[in-house]
């Protein structure tokens, strides 16, 4: 019996990764922190949601960074489907659910706010040995592309919603409207291309030493390259940030790579993801609206299964049905929904203490759909253990044959 408990606690990780049980931990502490000390002036300041950006941005980069390019371009369609034709209709659906509930208004804005497959989520637990390498880069891709999406939906949606509540004149989430939108993917194109410029004359450099034939000065540059590859990257997150140019760093995650970053990132990546439950735990802690919040989670949980399930497969041929499952259980929300859910507080109190459960709700879904699917694979493995020959699908590993990574090698 202790035999088969201490079995049951080593295959624990399997089910429940190390990161879930410490983001627990530090929503926990976060919630004690600002039950105990008075952080609404934080999480109103500036530096908080500066913070919270910092947080996406790494998101972001590391989402991208992981992603198969090979896998993106042959799925390319699907991809585009999921950021606008997917989001569209997920975000109906979950408004369309809290309009049918709660019949307020501000359930399109709701909507809107977990309508997105936060980054940093499948960042940190993106290494699911469950999900195809294929299946694995359509969902990091959907998740690193689909916010340009919310913040138009964001834009539009707003000020309706506004009206429709009663109020006069524009929310101040709608700044210049189009316009605003306009000139942020002007300066989110600017950075890209300061970033590409400055990566770009960097290979350049290295490769004119090379040439030359000197070992000596060829290693040392590269150690200076190594050192200012890191340094450009920290400058863009930063930057990105600062302006809120994350298309830029999405975009910067699929070029700029380096095995010098590799390490150091799935690091920041890990401490972004505990970083962002400690400021959701100090959201919870300013007041919680648990019904509507579950209710909105499940509806965000259960829209993600009914676009991957009934949608994606007109745009994407080929996928095998536990990858199908897969990116129907999908749907993980995180630092996004909380930057999205504190934009939108200032126009529409009670946003943030409706999100917060939400993403609580939706992460919980997400942890026991996975451990379900853990212990059917396991089931499934059985016959294999008492002697009998597993049937396998060799289509499954099509995209696994494919060079397993094309990154960059500083």
């Amino acid at each position: 019996m202790a035999t088969s408990g201490h079995a049951r606690w080593r295959r624990l990780p399997e089910s429940v990764p190390v990161v879930v049980v410490g983001a627990a931990g530090t929503l926990l502490a976060g919630v004690v922190i600002g039950l105990l000390v008075d952080a609404s002036a934080l999480v109103d300041s500036g530096g908080y949601l500066f913070g919270a950006s910092l947080l996406l941005a790494v998101g972001l980069y590391g989402s991208t960074y992981a992603i198969d390019l090979d896998a993106l371009r042959a799925d390319l369609t699907g991809v585009l489907a999921a950021v606008t034709v997917g989001v569209l209709l997920k975000a109906a659906l979950i408004a369309g659910t809290m309009l049918l509930v709660f019949h307020r208004p501000q359930a399109l804005v709701l909507g809107i706010a977990v309508a997105q497959i936060d980054p940093l989520s499948v960042a940190a637990l993106g290494r699911d040995g469950r999900m195809s390498r294929r299946a694995r880069s359509l969902l990091t891709a959907w998740a690193s592309f689909d916010d340009p999406m919310t913040v138009l939906l964001t834009l539009y949606l707003a000020g309706y919603a506004y009206t429709a509540a009663g109020h006069t004149g524009a929310p101040e989430v709608s700044g210049d409207g189009g316009g605003g939108y306009l000139a942020g993917l002007g300066l989110n194109a600017a950075l890209l291309a300061g970033v590409l410029v400055l990566w770009w004359a960097g290979h350049r450099v290295t490769a004119v030493v090379r040439g030359a034939g000197s070992l000596r000065r060829a290693g040392s540059l590269r150690r200076v390259r190594a050192a200012a590859t890191v340094l450009l990257v920290v400058a863009m997150l930063v930057l990105a940030a600062a302006q809120q140019l994350m298309l830029a760093v999405a975009l910067a995650g699929l070029v700029v790579r380096s095995a010098v970053l590799t390490k150091g990132l799935e690091r920041a990546v890990g401490g972004a993801f505990l970083a962002a439950f400690l400021a959701l735990g100090l959201l919870l802690a300013h007041g919680v609206a648990w019904w509507p919040g579950f209710v909105l989670g499940v509806a965000a949980f259960g829209a993600q299964a009914v676009v991957a399930l009934g949608v994606m497969p007109l745009f994407v041929r080929g996928l095998e049905r536990g990858d199908r499952i897969a990116l129907g259980l999908g749907q993980q929300n995180g630092i996004t929904a909380v930057l999205i859910a504190l934009t939108l507080e200032r126009d529409f109190p009670g946003t943030a203490a409706t999100v917060g459960p939400a993403v609580v709700t939706v992460n919980v879904l997400h942890a026991i759909s996975q451990a379900l699917l853990a212990r059917s694979a396991r089931a499934r493995r059985r016959p294999a253990a008492a002697g009998e020959l597993p049937v396998v699908d060799a289509r499954h590993f099509v995209h696994e044959r494919k060079t397993l990574d094309k990154k960059s090698v500083a």
